[in-house]
């Protein structure tokens, strides 16, 4: 049985795995306090061309996100996302259980606009019975496998200049979205045209772990104690700046995104050719097929995929996740049974 339901099936990789080892007999202090923490931050603030940024590691995503919104923002304030943002359906209420309201707008393609803030902005007025947004959050690639175009990033960026919001971009799929053919900006703007965003390493090849990039100064005051509060500090930090050393030296992070993004790219084309349709073009590591139940019980027999839900009587919506670990061979195998439908 292959698996191709999620992006981090496996450990991770090889590069990640060889600094592990060769660094295990270290003695390193806690907490993220180490050299390898260290180097990794400066790494990462060069790959991203943002020198005076603060840059944290913490174990996970779900982490990540709890700390940044409940740092950021006031008892009385809630965040602004796409109905679709991880933040909303796949946390278990982490962000409420914090102490603040995740505000959902309708999305198209898992996206939100400036507009759609602006007015959500204007609509709650100054009045102190409802909670009032205080950060826009979106996911980049996001949850449905779209990207925002740089002039989309931007328009929200500004908007949130104007309204007084931070911009957060949750970074979990970072680099399949930097690496995809449809991307139009660099790690550099998209760094230029946020307040705070994270670097995916869970997804992105390493074992476990996500990167904090705080631009804001405001925020990145004393940020630290909200890890600690929040369950996200690591006692071995040292094994986060380690795998994130790994990772971003020569460029390792895009090059592996890079490569998962191309299976994908082959596996949809595959859909493509047997007339197949997607539930919206995704050009990263994620691909939403629309399926008859004959086909995807004939494409369970051998693989594991996502159910995404039903789209009518006859037909379900499933996800098909490419990862920095997915061999030619699955590929070839899997579209060998697309062929077969």
């Amino acid at each position: 049985m292959i698996r191709l339901n999620c992006d981090y099936l496996e450990g991770c990789h090889p590069a990640v795995l060889r600094a592990l080892c060769d660094t295990n007999l270290e003695q390193n202090p806690g907490y993220g306090l180490d050299p390898h923490c260290e180097n990794a931050a400066r790494l990462i603030r060069e790959t991203f061309a943002c020198p005076d940024a603060a840059v944290h590691f913490l174990v996970g995503g779900t982490q990540a996100n709890t700390t940044i919104i409940s740092a950021a923002l006031r008892p009385w304030e809630g965040v602004l996302c796409a109905e679709t943002g991880h933040i909303n359906v796949h946390e278990t209420g982490a962000i409420e259980a914090s102490g603040h309201k995740v505000l959902a707008l309708p999305g198209r393609e898992g996206k939100i606009t400036a507009e759609q803030v602006a007015e959500a902005v204007r609509l709650q007025g100054d009045d102190e019975h409802v909670v009032r947004p205080g950060m826009v959050y979106v996911s980049m690639s996001t949850e449905v496998g779209t990207l925002y175009s740089l002039r989309e990033l931007g328009a929200l960026h500004d908007t949130c200049r104007e309204l007084g919001l931070l911009l957060f971009v949750d970074g979990a799929r970072l680099g399949y979205a930097l690496a995809a053919p449809g991307c139009d900006m660099t790690p550099a703007q998209l760094a230029e045209h946020c307040d705070v965003f994270t670097v995916g390493g869970t997804k992105v090849g390493a074992l476990f772990g996500e990167a904090v990039v705080i631009r804001c100064p405001a925020l990145a005051t004393r940020f630290r104690y909200a890890i600690k509060q929040r369950g996200g500090m690591l006692a071995k930090g040292r094994l986060l700046g380690i795998q994130f050393e790994a990772l971003m030296e020569n460029g390792l992070y895009f090059d592996i995104a890079g490569r998962a993004v191309r299976q994908a790219l082959r596996i949809r084309d595959a859909f493509i050719d047997q007339g197949i349709p997607f539930t919206c073009p995704s050009p990263t590591n994620q691909q939403f097929p629309i399926l008859t139940d004959a086909q995807a019980e004939a494409l369970g027999r051998d693989f594991v995929l996502e159910r995404q839900g039903r789209v009518d009587a006859g037909h379900v919506a499933m996800r098909v996740c490419t990862s920095w670990a997915t061999t030619d061979e699955m590929v070839e195998r899997f579209i060998g049974a697309v062929r077969a439908l």
